[in-house]
């Protein structure tokens, strides 16, 4: 495969380092759209026929610890995007016994992670849920919802673990596909076990482990082939150091950057539990639809660290300043738009999933306190992402501990003491959102990000 006369690979790789830097990006982007659209797909489809067929009280307790998956599970994935990186750059520069090291040496740390990840969920979900404040009502069905869930965890780290391989050697239209059949999937067992057999909220953790499960097997039947770039084979599977110190380099300060702004969430989340079940439904509700919401300007920081990763690779570092300013430009006025919308139509999307008074005016407040100010969200992640296609990831790291971590918890726990309400800890996020960017910018406009990769 010569890196001068392919762009679009039979295999589905894209090699993102010639071409029209922004018609790259979007091409990239959109089918990495559409995956995760029906990614959100999973936890909306739990969420919304949860609260549909079992009640609030159900619907709170999948929504009382989303952030609690998140933070155990955020090393892991944060990890993996060093990994993607690490299989971009060598990838970008045509080393092919490279890339191959790298999805072999990943895919070990991930099979290790998720037998780590399962023990620590499925033994500790009832102290973690108790140490966020969960209400008592809801902490049976929680504690059951969560225990399932993290049985089958290591479906779900394997699967992004396999997915973002592809997405590494520029592959995002098949992840996308076996996406689409195992999102069906999920929202069919989940009426089938909730809405036709009665059963309890359990079944809609079963029904997201089954639908990762077939993801995952997918993916793998894909990456089995033989002679690509990045063929798997199960006797390759060895962790080899030099790969794994710059999996380490470019993944360790991600996973804990993910899992510092997870334990903030945390407290945000066990904050919002201490006003009972509505507020605990009306969170959980909105953060679905600032899930959705979110998922173009996502997609977008994806591709840019993807392009970014590929050219710097490749030695193209002008081409990377380019594609990186086009990729942040666009997120923002992106999440602009969609903020609008967002609060513009608020009541009505929360009465899509409950319809009880107090959830709708717990989440429209929410909603109208954040969703103007989503273009200071956008800007962050985009810049982060092109830090981490750099190979920085030090950088949002520290960002994200200092000001989404140290900061939010310190400004909710006093507003709390001081004014004890739930309002203020909604004003957590667009200030520091708005703090970080400060920050952010500075770095990207004077600094030569793009050297020393």
């Amino acid at each position: 495969m010569s890196k001068s006369s392919v762009r679009q690979g039979s295999d589905g790789t894209l090699n993102m380092t010639e071409g029209s830097t922004s018609k790259m990006i979007i091409r990239f982007a959109f089918p990495i759209f559409l995956s995760q659209v029906f990614q959100q797909l999973y936890n909306t489809a739990d969420t919304f026929i949860v609260g549909r067929y079992l009640g609030t009280d159900a619907l709170a307790a999948v929504s009382s610890s989303g952030t609690l998956i998140f933070m155990l599970i955020s090393f892991v994935m944060g990890a993996s995007m060093g990994a993607g990186v690490v299989i971009s750059r060598f990838f970008g520069a045509n080393d092919r016994e490279s890339v191959s090291k790298a999805i072999h040496t990943n895919i070990l740390v991930g099979l290790i992670a998720s037998a780590v990840m399962t023990a620590v969920g499925v033994l500790f979900t009832p102290a973690f849920l108790r140490w966020m404040n969960v209400d008592a009502e809801v902490m049976p069905q929680s504690v059951e919802y969560f225990r399932y869930y993290f049985w089958g965890v290591s479906t779900i780290i394997m699967y992004n673990v396999l997915k973002g391989i592809m997405n590494a050697v520029g592959d995002s239209k098949r992840p996308l596909y076996y996406l689409i059949t195992s999102s069906l999937l999920n929202i069919a067992l989940d009426y089938l076990f909730i809405g036709v057999f009665g059963w309890g909220v359990w079944s809609a953790a079963i029904a997201t482990v089954i639908s990762q499960l077939a993801s995952c097997i997918l993916c793998l039947i894909h990456l089995l082939k033989k002679d690509r770039i990045y063929t798997v084979n199960p006797r390759k599977l060895a962790i080899h150091r030099y790969v794994l110190i710059l999996m380490l380099k470019y993944g360790l300060p991600s996973g804990i950057q993910n899992s510092v702004i997870g334990l903030a969430n945390v407290f945000v989340q066990s904050q919002i539990n201490s006003f009972g079940m509505m507020a605990m439904a009306a969170f959980g509700t909105y953060s679905k639809i600032e899930g959705f919401a979110f998922l173009p300007i996502m997609s977008f920081t994806m591709s840019i660290t993807t392009f970014v990763s590929q050219n710097l690779g490749a030695r193209l570092p002008d081409r990377a300043r380019k594609g990186a300013t086009f990729g942040i430009l666009t997120t923002v006025l992106l999440a602009e738009i969609i903020g609008a919308a967002i609060y513009l139509f608020a009541p009505s999307l929360i009465r899509l999933f409950d319809s009880t008074r107090e959830v709708v005016a717990f989440g429209t407040t929410q909603a109208h306190t954040e969703a103007l100010f989503y273009g200071l969200l956008a800007l962050a992640h985009a810049i982060a992402a092109v830090c981490r296609g750099a190979g920085k990831a030090f950088v949002p790291m520290t960002i994200m501990l200092s000001i989404w971590c140290v900061l939010r918890i310190a400004y909710i726990y006093a507003v709390m003491h001081l004014f004890g309400e739930i309002g203020y800890i909604y004003w957590a996020y667009p200030l520091t959102w708005g703090l970080s960017d400060i920050i952010y910018l500075i770095y990207y406009l004077r600094s030569d990000w793009a050297k020393d990769f």
